[in-house]
């Protein structure tokens, strides 16, 4: 016999079945196999209750005497005190209410986009585990991609979708369980019923790239507006844990020579393994957090910058030149000899750009050639012979090299690598 109790209507919630007082146990991890509902639904499902009485009987775990399927319509009845019907059905195992449970929701006509690949996903998840340990107890040794493929196969004809579809399914599935898992315990609910508004592909990504603080971070701006987008809020997140740059001596402008050679961030698709990719080797930094550096402050009022850049960000290079002050005057052009990866040709060559602030001519009129020729080194590793044409031509005032990753005499620094302090 179902015991009943009364509930106030302002405690109902259609997710929050913690207020049942029932002989018939929950599983929690049962229930969050069922998809939420929203206020409306809910309000519909109990009318109908109203009006009709229950038309599905409520099914339990016989075995185990735990509700498999039902919990609002159990809600519903308890606060309209109405006696259920039940209905008993048998399982050895709980991987079997799982499954069973899956295929009734994939049976709905009535799933979100999110629901149904959330469904077909875990199908996809439990019947690879289901198969690798049935494999195990036979003494067989079964290939994990070789099953899953099998797997994911026979559920896309099933299912009448494509074997890709099944595999993203899986992926998607285990993503937002991790989420709900280290986030918040409704954070399923939300993106099934689409309270939350992330696309399936960028929950994959939060899942896979970012720690469980991160994660809820991400979420929180999202749900909350803060982030218009997943994209927004990475981009929040990144310049949030990003260190605040202290440069020297800002309140004094007393350098007169800048040398940068900026962690450039390249949107590039090349096999960065291969050919030396930025990030593999240090942090880069995008556009505008270069154009954000307080160089202006850093530098006298009239001063010289050089600045490093390459052929696929000459354009957006004067971005930063602008930003910090200066204006564009020539170049150098570096040959390196040897040649690198690139889309349109064999690059063999960058620039170093010239750029003054006020007046700053050089102190000394020796004239170098404009195009030197030096075989390049290690990944970024500029010739030390470019700086001693910075100190030929500038002999007067302070110098200091951004990004730097040596201790040059004569020059204050500032960079990423260890042991790297300012000067005095």
């Amino acid at each position: 016999m179902l015991k009943t109790q009364e509930i106030k209507t302002e405690d109902i919630r259609p997710n929050n079945l913690n207020n049942l007082d029932t002989d018939i146990d929950i599983d929690e991890e049962l229930r969050s196999y069922l998809p939420p509902l929203t206020d409306m639904e809910y309000k519909k499902l109990k009318d109908s209750i109203r009006r009709e009485g229950l038309q599905d009987p409520l099914i339990i775990w016989e075995e185990e005497n735990i509700l498999v399927d039902g919990h609002h319509r159990l809600l519903a009845c308890q606060e309209l005190g109405i006696e259920p019907e039940v209905e008993y059905k048998s399982f050895l195992l709980k991987s079997q209410v799982k499954a069973w449970i899956v295929d009734k929701q994939l049976s709905r006509r009535n799933l979100t986009p999110e629901q149904k690949n959330y469904y077909i996903g875990k199908k996809y998840n439990q019947e690879k585990v289901t198969k690798s340990e049935a494999g195990s107890m036979k003494g067989k040794s079964i290939r994990q991609n070789d099953g899953s493929s099998q797997t994911a196969k026979k559920i896309a004809e099933d299912l009448k979708v494509g074997t890709r579809t099944v595999e993203r399914a899986g992926k998607f599935t285990e993503a937002v369980d991790v989420i709900t898992e280290n986030v918040d315990e409704n954070f399923r609910n939300k993106i099934l019923s689409r309270e939350i508004d992330i696309s399936q592909k960028d929950i994959k990504k939060i899942a896979d790239k970012y720690d469980p603080e991160e994660q809820q971070i991400i979420i929180d701006k999202i749900e909350s507006g803060e982030a218009s987008s997943y994209v927004d809020a990475r981009r929040q997140l990144k310049k949030e844990k990003r260190p605040e740059v202290e440069l020297p001596n800002t309140d004094d402008k007393n350098y007169r020579v800048i040398y940068a050679d900026p962690p450039w961030k390249y949107n590039d698709k090349l096999p960065s393994e291969k050919y030396g990719g930025a990030e593999n080797h240090y942090p880069t930094m995008t556009i505008p957090e270069l154009c954000e550096l307080p160089i202006n402050d850093l530098s006298t009022d009239d001063a010289v910058l050089f600045l490093w850049t390459t052929s696929p960000l000459l354009e957006d290079s004067f971005k930063i030149v602008n930003a910090w002050g200066f204006r564009y005057k020539t170049s150098f052009v570096w040959d390196k000899v040897k040649h690198n990866m690139g889309h349109y040709n064999s690059v063999r060559h960058e620039f170093l750009l010239i750029c003054t602030k006020g007046s700053c001519t050089p102190d000394n009129v020796k004239l170098f050639d404009s195009v030197q020729e030096i075989e390049r080194g290690k990944h970024s590793e500029k010739p030390e012979k470019f700086r001693e044409i910075i100190d030929t031509l500038y002999t007067k005032g302070r110098k200091i090299e951004l990004f730097a990753r040596e201790n040059p005499e004569g020059w204050d620094i500032w960079g990423n690598e260890p042991n790297i302090r300012w000067g005095n």
